[in-house]
């Protein structure tokens, strides 16, 4: 497995949220936020991933594109998800639900098909009373793969199900 390129960003995660997706792609993400999405943290269309996070500010997020799936290293991770979405337009954005001008929106390019995407947590209880601090982290790593279920390969501690 080789890393093909790797992002870090600081993303506002208005409404305790993020979004990856196709450029071209106007999904209802309104429509997948349900009771189980939200306790799982990720809520999956075609071709948009929406990951939840602990506080509505701005949030470290590492994206990295790899031509294959990568090791599974869950250790220092509270909660690791996996989905597939598909990418029709070869544009990929990384965007908070209410970034508005393109020009605000991290942009990769993927050769379209379908890709799976693990994303993995850290520091979910880390918050400042107030919630506006903390040291959570958020991981998405992308890779060519055929579409499949969405999968919890690590629940948090102490997490109801």
């Amino acid at each position: 497995m080789t890393v093909l390129h790797t992002t870090e960003l600081e993303i506002f995660a208005d409404y305790f949220q993020f979004y990856l997706q196709d450029e071209a792609v106007d999904e209802d993400w309104g429509m997948f936020w349900t009771d189980e999405t939200v306790e799982r943290m990720l809520a999956v269309g075609e071709c948009s991933v929406g990951i939840a996070t602990a506080r509505n500010m701005n949030v470290p997020v590492v994206v990295s594109v790899h031509d294959a799936a990568p090791d599974a290293d869950f250790g220092e991770w509270e909660l690791v998800n996996e989905c597939s979405f598909r990418v029709r337009s070869g544009q990929v954005m990384v965007i908070g639900c209410t970034e508005g001008s393109p020009q605000e929106r991290a942009r990769f390019s993927l050769a379209p098909g379908p890709y799976r995407v693990r994303v993995s947590y850290a520091g979910l209880d880390t918050l400042s009373e107030n919630g506006l601090e903390g040291d959570d982290f958020y991981r998405l790593q992308v890779w060519p793969a055929p579409l499949a279920g969405t999968r919890t390969l690590k629940e948090r501690a102490g997490a109801a199900g």
